[in-house]
């Protein structure tokens, strides 16, 4: 695959709505989510599955958005953090794809937690620019660990 300079373009522009997200979604205690902006990342019809557990969880942006907003209300949800480790982009044409690990950390009811996962994104070229179609995740557990070349501390990516 080369990098010619539209696919560069293209990939910046990816790694751009990722970052995005992930800032949408952290905060610092006594700071307020930016989980609004996540709606301009995603076409109008988008996904997003949380796959955790035997089934999956399927949501709009806003079914997404909403339980979260509550949690942060309520003062249950009073910090979190999710950042990529590690990434692997395809792109052809007007669509692409990025399976992607990540970790999270943050304070629910008092109580510190922290997770890694992968994540499967897909994307779509719209007349507006390129917009998440889809994202689906599912985190580690006893038997199930990211896989090594997703793993920072275990890959040999410099």
């Amino acid at each position: 695959m080369t990098d010619h300079p539209g696919r560069i373009a293209v990939k910046g522009e990816l790694d751009r709505l990722i970052a995005e997200f992930f800032r949408a979604v952290s905060f610092e205690e006594g700071a307020t989510p930016a989980y609004e902006n996540i709606h301009g990342l995603f076409i109008e019809t988008g996904l997003l599955v949380k796959n955790t557990t035997s089934t999956p969880e399927i949501s709009t942006v806003s079914q997404f958005i909403e339980p979260r907003q509550g949690m942060v209300r309520s003062g249950d949800l009073t910090r979190s953090n999710e950042v990529e480790l590690c990434e692997s982009t395809e792109i052809f044409g007007n669509v692409a794809h990025r399976f992607n690990s990540y970790a999270k950390s943050g304070t629910m009811k008092g109580v510190p937690f922290t997770a890694r996962g992968m994540i499967s994104t897909q994307f779509v070229q719209t007349p507006s620019g390129w917009k998440i179609s889809a994202m689906a995740w599912d985190d580690e557990r006893t038997g199930l660990s990211i896989p090594e070349q997703y793993d920072p501390a275990l890959s040999d990516s410099s």
